[in-house]
């Protein structure tokens, strides 16, 4: 049993401890270019968030890692076979439901720990900070905290060379071999401000890319991967540690 995983815990251990901090693992179930499986985001909040909530734990914070939520925004590809879309509105009332149970059972501190791109919690903490005030909601993007280029080549943000690597580090005999792979080639908005990223609009998705990957996989390792995995968790788990730590009262100097 890993004290630190909620889906390993049992009664035993739980009808008298307490813990600090709850953390959400939230990933998404879609496609990933030709290559990777459709439950990617899933397979990297798994292994990430027990990765650092091992780290974090070992680092003496008190933190319980939820299990992972598999659907994620996914209105740009409604046409793409078996993409699953959970609205931001029915996101909301899953966030409204665990926060209840959290709030009622003393567990004032929570994190997401988002790990797809379509998902924005943002507006939903906003709101419901306002319902439950005394606690400490935050998110995350794991897929954000570094500077990817200093792990890898190519660029992208959907089943690229990063999330390839991952895969193949965590999950190798999932992954398709990358001879099978499309280029993970975008096309481009033609509105300016979009492109400059200063305005923004949904992709369609199966008008954007030929094999619903954005990035080049091809360079990708599982030794990249290992790497980045490292790292990432460490970054997780800092995160953790301070939230665990953090005076409510007393964020800000």
């Amino acid at each position: 049993m890993r004290p630190y995983l909620l889906k390993e815990s049992n009664w035993k251990t739980l009808k008298t401890h307490r813990f600090d901090l709850a953390v959400l693992p939230w990933g998404a179930t879609e496609a990933h270019n030709y290559h990777l499986p459709y439950g990617t985001d899933v397979y990297e909040a798994d292994e990430i968030g027990a990765e650092a909530g091992r780290k974090a734990w070992e680092g003496g914070a008190n933190v319980t890692i939820l299990p992972t939520i598999p659907f994620g925004v996914n209105t740009g590809q409604s046409d793409i076979y078996l993409d699953i879309n959970m609205n931001p509105s029915t996101q909301f009332l899953f966030l409204k439901d665990i926060l209840e149970v959290l709030n009622r059972q003393g567990v004032k501190k929570f994190l997401i720990l988002n790990s797809h791109g379509g998902n924005d919690f943002k507006t939903a903490l906003r709101e419901l900070g306002l319902k439950f005030p005394e606690m400490s909601l935050f998110t995350c993007n794991w897929f954000q905290a570094l500077d990817k280029s200093k792990f890898f080549e190519n660029d992208g943000d959907h089943a690229e060379e990063m999330e390839t690597s991952l895969i193949l580090h965590l999950f190798p005999e999932l992954v398709l071999p990358l001879s099978e792979a499309g280029d993970g080639a975008e096309k481009k908005s033609k509105i300016s401000g979009v492109r400059e990223k200063w305005a923004w609009a949904e992709r369609k998705w199966s008008q954007v890319s030929a094999d619903t990957g954005i990035g080049d996989p091809s360079k990708a390792t599982g030794m990249k991967g290992a790497q980045y995995f490292e790292a990432v968790t460490d970054k997780v788990a800092e995160l953790i540690k301070e939230i665990c730590d953090a005076d409510p009262e007393n964020l800000y100097g």
